[in-house]
């Protein structure tokens, strides 16, 4: 029967573990291998001599990847190659690794502004290393019936510090103690983060701007003209011109009167 690679891929996950422990070549002892070829289809059973022909023809090297099982499994490659390449990845590997250590951070529920600003940049500068940190409140004799006073702490820390970190663990309380725990940001996260923050500030520098260019005073009293339409302007007329006019048209509705000089003479008694 057929080996298929779903039945093969846990055998060679183990080979990829042991490698170093594998025989290659003459030193498989076996008298029947069954052959998988580089590209992992199947060659099928042969004796061990028509194996090692093979990869003599090819130029490869036969590794027995599977002895456990019956017949036991060969692969044809280049095994001094594939080591190489196999440290190459683990080494790579080893080195995106990131070792973080948990590093704590202890406050007491009366601290100053001054003390709590020294312990804050110092949970940033761990949280900017990798490393996580642990914000620890220790409440002292009747302080741990009043635990939203450690709660108020902690919620400052966490505004302070969401340029470089994130909450992992909330606040919990235990006993006389309370804690929460901070995770440090992925570089993306805090390239996001200062990114949203540069163009908020840029938004509020243009609304600043705005708010102090000088005002355009044609634009002003055009805008104080139609809100108050019933104070007279200069293309209306003053209260001058207003009142001239009113008198003029009381002088053309009235009828003319004789002047003193033109009275009737008293008649004598």
């Amino acid at each position: 029967m057929w080996a298929t690679r779903e039945r093969l891929q846990p055998i060679e996950n183990e080979w990829r573990k042991s490698i170093a422990d594998l025989r290659i070549n003459d030193s498989i002892r076996a008298k029947e291998v069954r052959v998988v070829a580089p590209d992992g289809s199947q060659v099928g059973v042969k004796s061990i001599q028509e194996a090692l022909w093979l990869a003599d023809q090819l130029g490869l090297d036969l590794v027995e990847v599977a002895p456990a099982a019956k017949p036991p499994v060969t692969r044809l490659m280049d095994y001094g190659k594939y080591k190489y390449e196999l440290s190459v990845k683990e080494r790579e590997a080893r080195k995106k690794q990131t070792k973080s250590t948990v590093k704590e951070i202890t406050f007491k529920v009366k601290i100053g502004d001054n003390d709590y600003r020294i312990k804050k940049d110092r949970a940033a500068k761990f949280l900017s290393h990798g490393d996580k940190v642990r914000v620890r409140i220790w409440f002292r004799g009747r302080e741990a019936s009043r635990p939203e006073l450690g709660r108020r702490i902690l919620d400052r820390m966490s505004e302070d510090l969401v340029h470089v970190g994130k909450i992992e663990q909330d606040a919990k309380q235990e006993g006389r103690n309370m804690t929460m725990s901070f995770a440090p940001l992925k570089k993306a996260e805090r390239e996001a983060y200062a990114a949203a923050v540069a163009k908020e500030e840029e938004r509020n520098r243009s609304y600043a701007e705005l708010e102090n260019e000088p005002e355009d005073t044609e634009i002003v009293s055009v805008v104080k003209q139609q809100s108050d339409p019933g104070e007279p302007t200069e293309a209306d007329g003053g209260p001058d011109d207003a009142v001239a006019d009113a008198a003029t048209s009381d002088a053309e509705g009235e009828p003319a009167t004789d002047s003193p000089d033109q009275s009737e003479p008293e008649k004598e008694n």
